[in-house]
C-alpha cells in the first residue's frame, strides 16, 4: 500500500477542520514526471487542492491534475443554474439529469466554478 495514505488523509481532515486549504508536499525526483503526476493524483483523490512544484517541469503537471476540466465546469454551472431556477420557482428541491441537487452538490459546484474563474482571471 501507500505509506502516505493515512497521514495525508489526516492532514486533509485537519486542514478542512480549521478552514485551511490542504496542499500536498514536494516530490523530489524531478526526472520522474510520471511519478510526480501519480503523487498529484493521490493528493487530489484524498482532497488536496494542490501540490508543491519544486521544478518548472512540475508546474504544468500539477495544473493538469488540479484544474477542473471543461466538462466539470460546465456541469457545475448547470447545477448552479438549476438551483437558481428552482429558487426563482419557489421550489425547495431540484433534480438535474435524474439526480437530486443537495447542498453538498451546490457547494462542490460553487468551488469548481470559483476555481475555474480564478484560473481564468490569472491567465489574463
Amino acid at each position: 500500500g501507500d505509506v502516505w495514505h493515512y497521514p495525508m488523509s489526516r492532514i486533509v481532515v485537519a486542514a478542512r477542520k480549521y478552514g485551511l486549504r490542504p496542499v500536498d508536499g514536494p516530490f523530489g525526483d524531478i526526472a520522474d514526471p510520471e511519478g510526480y503526476k501519480a503523487q498529484c493524483n493521490r493528493g487530489a483523490v484524498l482532497g488536496c487542492e494542490g501540490k508543491w512544484a519544486i521544478h518548472p517541469s512540475q508546474v504544468a503537471l500539477a495544473n493538469e491534475v488540479y484544474s477542473p476540466s471543461d466538462a466539470e465546469v460546465n456541469q457545475a454551472r448547470r447545477i448552479l443554474e438549476a438551483m437558481a431556477q428552482a429558487q426563482r420557482d419557489g421550489l425547495g428541491a431540484v433534480s438535474l439529469d435524474g439526480k437530486l441537487i443537495d447542498i453538498a452538490s451546490i457547494k462542490q459546484a460553487e468551488a469548481i466554478v470559483m476555481k475555474s474563474d480564478t484560473i481564468a482571471s490569472a491567465g489574463k
